[in-house]
């Protein structure tokens, strides 16, 4: 986890006087990260009202109230009022089954350059874990290269970068 949050934090640069958009955003992590370094906006969505509350609590707690903004919505109902020069998602499309709503969506609201990251297929960890997940209802999606690769031209993305990071793809695409 340390490696794709370095992984994130470093392809976000440059961080100061920046809009950024994080889908899924969790427990916030990436999105106080930023407002710690500097960035002008950062609105955190995510479909868990209890992650959303937490996020807000955080962000009032360390006075990043005025940067950060969370909302409970889910990207393809979400109504942005601008445009962000960086999107990402971290961990996001682990659990999206049809994904290239949501990577259109994430281009058409990125100016500069879009982040994510996707689990791969046929790591030792994987059967392990779909198991594991499954038995708690919980289903998780893999992705080869190959597909990846097919996801960021049907979506739009002008050119992208593939990097292994420990047992994903990280993945930095640039809509123009």
């Amino acid at each position: 986890m340390y490696q794709r949050f370095a992984f994130t934090i470093e392809n976000c640069e440059p961080v100061a006087n920046r809009n950024f958009l994080d889908v899924g955003c969790g427990n916030g992590l990436y999105s106080l990260e930023l407002a710690r370094r500097g960035a002008a906006k950062v609105v955190g969505i995510d479909i868990a009202e209890v992650m959303v509350e937490l996020c807000k609590r955080s962000s009032v707690a360390e006075n990043l109230d005025g940067r950060c903004t969370f909302i409970q919505t889910d990207l393809l109902a979400y109504d942005a009022e601008s445009r962000f020069d960086v999107s990402f998602g971290i961990g996001l499309f682990d659990y999206i089954r049809e994904p290239l709503p949501v990577l259109r969506k994430m281009r058409e609201l990125s100016d500069d350059k879009v982040i994510m990251s996707f689990p791969r297929y046929w790591t030792w960890r994987a059967p392990i874990r779909k198991a594991r997940l499954s038995i708690k209802g919980c289903d998780v999606v893999f992705y080869t290269a190959a597909r990846i690769k097919k996801l960021m031209d049907a979506a739009g993305f002008s050119r992208h970068t593939l990097t292994k990071v420990g047992k994903l793809y990280c993945v930095v695409a640039y809509p123009k």
